[in-house]
């Protein structure tokens, strides 16, 4: 009676427990994963996983070719035989509903909260390999065999029991499933950088939901199996097909940045330190390894593609440009200028280096080629308006690690120079060729220390003489017109001339104009240059080739003082372009209309305006001064540009403009 009264009971707890645990198929992968990740306490408990992952796999790839199979002797392993089996038998007694394989899948999961996640996967697929393992190795029994045909038959295998092709479909998912989750945790416990590897953080959100499934698969599959479920095993394996197409996506891109890592750790701990020749740099930086799968980078030149690639530029300096898509039109503006001038004077030689030895080469860097549709454009766009060479190249860079390590990129415009030997001759030369142009050649550190030095004593004497010229030039991209002169009608016209310049627009270039009256505030200013430019000179020998350009200098501006108009200096910068006399200066600027739109051919405007200056120069060095006459007497030379004594040949006097004596401007 008390049996009686108890079974009802019993029967309306349960239902009233089914009713309360949720069916799996209905949660979304977020509620599930929440459900796992409370099980999962630490990771440290000790199993004995190659022994385990290898004898699981061999089981079965007995009906998966999907899981190789290792030959595997081991006496005893981690978890035991009895913990194996009470997890075997909680499956086994599992109710046949989604709700109660949800039940226990968690039950199990907090049985197993203190291991790893493959330790998780693979000690439950243990435990389902005892009967799915013992059901084949029976059905596998030979006719001889009566002791074997008898357990054969007490198990009822392949009598009222049998494997249908649903499980061992399922079973073959489980195995691949159990692969990437091995593979997972291998690379996981290499401590690789999530942001080297991101592929391995992504596939970490999918590793509680395939453990979860495993599981919940399992306990469907051997209720199936002794025959007291009849779970809809496509379900399980549909959901698991879903989280493997996910999970085979991660390890193919991690397998990929994995290999990346390999590959740098190879380039800069391996080659780097033993570069031969720049070519072997390139390669290091921008050539892919042959088994990456990537395609070859191009070269190109003028827009032609170079066929011997990157040995174009074998025992040749070279000018790396390196830079994004955006916001490079003023450095593409300026290597242009540097370019044009490498090819016009390439056998000059300056301090034993041969400018027709140098090389401009652009290697655009972008995250991500395939984001943008608009990527690929702005590169072509830019290509188009260099006839330096150019990589094209698709995929991120090689070396890419390298060039932010080694030549400190950091997404801002660099150029480093390197020399045939592929060492750094500096690191980024972009600031001094801004500043001082094609003089910065051959863009060395010590080169710009030299354009200072040569520089620096003219900006010092100016300043001291007046303090608001400590305000001038400062803007690297400026041209300052510094001007003086005795006569005063001259230096209003050149102030007018000047002032039109700085109101005119030159399309496309960025253009500031300054100006700079000496004593224009203060007359006591104009001596007080004059005496400390007389300072500077020196009656001896000068020392270094510096102090001797400063020597040239100071005599110049000396004898530009004489001119009876005025004299000019343009500068770029701080950078002194051009002294000249008054009046070729002045026509030269009155005639701005005519040669405006060489600007931007010549890609900035002092580079136009010598050009110009130097064909007004020649008209007026053309005219002939000679005079003549029978008595001896101190005459200046009539050229407005020379103004200097002439020096008396028998009774004809002839200017000396055109002699060694001279300004030379």
């Amino acid at each position: 009676m008390a049996l009686a009264l108890l079974n009802p009971s019993a029967s309306v707890t349960t239902s009233q427990q089914k009713d309360q645990l949720p069916n799996p198929f209905e949660l979304q992968d977020s509620q599930i994963r929440y459900k796992v990740y409370l099980t999962h306490v630490n990771d440290d408990k000790e199993y004995d996983g190659d022994v385990l992952f290898n004898l699981v796999s061999n089981i079965l790839n007995s009906a998966s070719a999907q899981v190789s199979a290792t030959t595997v002797s081991a006496t005893s392993f981690k978890p035991d035989f009895p913990t194996l089996k009470r997890l075997s038998c909680q499956m086994i007694t599992t109710r046949g509903s989604p709700e109660c394989a949800h039940q226990t899948t968690l039950k199990i999961l907090q049985q197993l909260s203190g291991f790893s996640w493959g330790a998780k996967a693979v000690i439950a697929l243990a435990a389902f390999s005892l009967e799915y393992g013992e059901f084949w190795r029976l059905d596998r029994v030979q006719v001889a065999d009566q002791f074997g045909n008898s357990l054969k038959q007490l198990n009822q295998v392949q009598i009222s029991r049998k494997v249908p092709s649903d499980m061992t479909d399922l079973v073959t998912v489980l195995g691949e499933v159990l692969n990437y989750i091995n593979l997972w945790e291998k690379w996981s416990v290499m401590d690789y950088d999530t942001e080297a590897v991101p592929s391995l953080l992504a596939a970490m959100q999918e590793i509680p939901l395939a453990v979860y499934w495993t599981i919940a698969s399992i306990v469907a599959s051997v209720g199936n199996l002794v025959g007291i479920s009849e779970h809809k095993l496509s379900n399980f394996k549909d959901r698991l097909s879903k989280i493997v197409i996910k999970l085979k996506t991660h390890m193919e891109n991690g397998r990929w940045e994995i290999g990346r890592i390999q590959d740098y750790k190879i380039r800069i701990d391996i080659r780097y330190p033993k570069i031969k020749d720049v070519v072997d740099l390139l390669d290091i930086l921008i050539i892919p390894a042959s088994d990456s799968g990537t395609s070859i980078p191009k070269i190109f030149e003028d827009g032609v593609q170079i066929k011997n690639g990157i040995e174009v530029f074998k025992q040749k300096y070279v000018m790396l440009f390196i830079s994004g898509l955006d916001s490079t039109g003023d450095e593409i503006l300026l290597l242009s200028s540097i370019y044009k001038r490498l090819q016009e004077h390439a056998g000059e030689e300056i301090k034993g280096f041969k400018k027709g030895d140098f090389r401009i080469l652009w290697i655009p860097v972008v995250d991500d080629w395939n984001t943008d549709n608009t990527k690929r454009e702005k590169f072509y766009n830019l290509k188009k308006s260099m006839k330096w060479h150019v990589l094209e190249y698709f995929e991120k860079l090689p070396g890419y690690e390298i060039i932010v390590q080694k030549l400190k990129y950091d997404g801002k415009p660099i150029v480093t120079v390197i020399n045939p030997q592929g060492k750094i001759m500096n690191e980024n030369a972009l600031q001094i060729i801004f500043e001082w142009e094609i003089e910065a050649f051959p863009f060395r550190q010590i080169d710009v220390d030299d354009l200072n030095k040569k520089w620096k004593w003219f900006w010092n004497l100016l300043e001291k003489t007046d303090e608001k010229a400590k305000l001038l030039g400062r803007d690297n991209t400026s041209c300052v017109f510094i001007y003086g002169g005795n006569d005063s009608n001259w230096i209003q016209n050149m102030k007018n001339a000047i002032g039109k310049i700085e109101k005119h627009e030159i399309n496309n270039v960025d253009v500031n104009i300054e100006r700079y009256e000496l004593g224009e505030h203060n007359p006591d200013h104009v001596p007080s240059f004059w005496i400390g430019l007389d300072g500077k000179k020196k009656n001896k020998e000068c020392k270094g080739r510096v102090d001797c350009e400063i020597q040239e200098i100071v005599r110049t501006l000396l004898c530009l003082k004489q001119d009876p108009l005025g004299w000019v200096v343009l500068s770029r910068g701080r950078n002194l372009k051009l002294l000249g006399h008054g009046e070729p200066m002045y026509q030269t600027v009155l005639e701005f209309e005519k040669w405006k739109n060489t600007v931007l051919e010549k890609e900035t405007f002092d580079v136009a305006f010598k050009e110009h200056y130097d064909v007004v120069k020649e008209r007026y060095a053309s005219r002939p001064y000679d005079h003549t006459s029978s008595v001896l007497a101190t005459i200046t030379c009539p050229n407005t540009s020379c103004g200097r004594v002439m020096e008396v040949t028998s009774i004809q006097y002839r200017c000396c403009h055109g002699s060694a004596n001279s300004c030379n401007v």
